[in-house]
């Protein structure tokens, strides 16, 4: 692994890649630069054919990501605070569309774009120490990176209403309750945890589990019967693949299979 050290983004590259979001003085609010150089790392890790999972996390112990940077928005015109969201959903739609899974380890604060950060993850595992949550109305304005929508989608409708409406601020065990993260782990475990489950994916089939996380994520918004037929889709087409071939092969042999993604 080697590791590339920008400005406001950390890449520890490998097969289990880790993006560090890496403004601790700001506990990690985005900004516009920040989101280029997220977008720039997605982009590279969308093409990279070795690459099995991605872990996103915030440096230092306190914040995965404290938000949108306010001092930053304050001024913002109607125009300005268009594109600036839209540059959001677009990085954050970039984190849904990258063909592996993509584990958010939120050490810490995770508020405002910050949660929206974190709920274009495939799954999310929390510290002790977290709080989440959508406190845009706090400020007269609503959350402009996906939040209303992902929320509703993790959470439920009622649930999600409730937190964008009153900016209440949830704690780790709250989050797990209501199924906003998967697992609570000690800060000092939660990237050991994190990249655990990474490895574990990593074993399996890569195609297999690129058209899984595809199934899941096209067929959440279309009805089931069209759902369905595009698992079966899925289903069908990894038939006749090497990994399909090694897999079935490796059961029968009562062996580990070894998998190239092909």
């Amino acid at each position: 692994m080697s590791t590339n050290d920008t400005k406001t983004v950390l890449i520890d590259r490998g097969p289990i890649t880790t993006l560090t979001l890496n403004r601790p003085e700001k506990l990690n609010a985005l900004n516009a630069q920040l989101l280029s150089e997220l977008t720039e790392a997605l982009v590279s890790l969308s093409t990279d054919r070795s690459l099995r999972a991605v872990i996103i996390t915030g440096a230092g112990e306190k914040a995965f990501a404290a938000g949108a940077d306010i001092s930053a928005m304050s001024n913002l015109s109607p125009a300005d605070a268009r594109f600036f969201a839209g540059m959001g959903q677009r990085t954050l739609a970039m984190i849904e569309e990258l063909p592996v899974p993509v584990i958010g380890a939120v050490n810490g604060f995770a508020l405002g774009g910050g949660c929206e950060l974190a709920l274009a993850c495939d799954f999310l595992y929390a510290s002790e120490n977290a709080k989440l949550g959508q406190p845009e109305v706090n400020l007269g304005v609503i959350p402009g990176f996906g939040g209303t929508q992902r929320l509703a989608r993790r959470v439920g409708v009622g649930r999600a209403r409730e937190l964008c409406y009153t900016g209440d601020i949830i704690d780790a065990a709250e989050a797990l309750r209501i199924g906003l993260v998967n697992a609570v782990f000690p800060l000092a475990s939660l990237l050991e945890k994190a990249r655990a489950t990474a490895q574990k994916i990593a074993d399996k089939g890569p195609l297999a589990v690129t058209q899984a996380k595809r199934a899941i994520l096209r067929g959440a918004d279309v009805p089931l019967p069209i759902a369905n037929e595009l698992e079966v889709q899925a289903f069908a087409g990894l038939f006749g693949s090497d990994d399909q071939r090694e897999g079935m092969t490796a059961f029968l042999e009562k062996r580990k299979a070894v998998f190239r993604g092909s």
